[in-house]
């Protein structure tokens, strides 16, 4: 009965610290200017220039498609020597060219993902002003593991899919907000205490666009 009491009291204190709490967040943060753009004003061409021209700042390569999707991959890999990549379960079938190898990710083990030449995805969106894609951990775009393991990222992009600012991606990204979700602005890189830059830490050395 004396733990029944004390947990009950405990659970009471908690419930009210915790509203509390938010009562000060929204205290401090709901008098601050939010005067930032939430929405974009480029049109389609201009916001299309953006991207890449953030893409290639970031050590990205942006391609773009003839039309045929297929073929424009072919050519990617072919440019790149790769011949063995990994893809989503869904990826579709229709755009895998026939002189490459594609293993259908399965729960594919690190060291299985470690030994392809690379990984070919889509994305959800991608962000002009940052130069970013972002993929949702799915059966239709990979695994999180995926995409961060193989030393080479192929993504296939959607014009119509490019947003201007980061505030319309989040908006956008707001019905999956529970899914695991993975930003991509360029190949991976990062730079130690000596200001020596290195590729290939945690995600791809290299990134390469196809945008159609």
């Amino acid at each position: 009965m004396i733990s029944d009491s004390r947990s009950a009291i405990l659970s009471r204190i908690r419930a009210a610290n915790k509203l509390a709490a938010t009562a000060e967040r929204e205290r401090e943060y709901g008098a601050v200017a939010r005067d930032y753009r939430i929405q974009g004003s480029l049109n389609d061409a201009d916001r299309l220039h953006l991207f890449d021209e953030r893409i290639r700042h970031y050590n990205g390569t942006p391609f773009y498609s003839t039309g045929d999707i297929k073929s424009d991959i072919a050519a990617i890999l072919a440019r790149r020597s790769k011949h063995t990549l990994v893809i989503p379960a869904e990826f579709p079938s229709d755009w895998l060219p026939e002189e490459c190898h594609f293993i259908r990710d399965e729960n594919l083990t690190k060291q299985q993902l470690d030994g392809v030449d690379g990984v070919l995805t889509t994305c959800t969106l991608a962000i002009a002003l940052t130069g970013t894609i972002v993929v949702e951990s799915s059966s239709a775009q990979g695994r999180r593991a995926a995409t961060l393991i193989p030393d080479y990222h192929l993504c296939v992009v959607r014009q119509s899919d490019i947003v201007e600012l980061v505030p319309e991606a989040i908006r956008r990204l707001e019905r999956i907000k529970h899914r695991p979700l993975t930003f991509i602005s360029g190949p991976s890189a990062t730079v130690d205490i000596e200001m020596t830059r290195v590729r290939g830490v945690h995600g791809p050395r290299t990134l390469d666009i196809l945008l159609i």
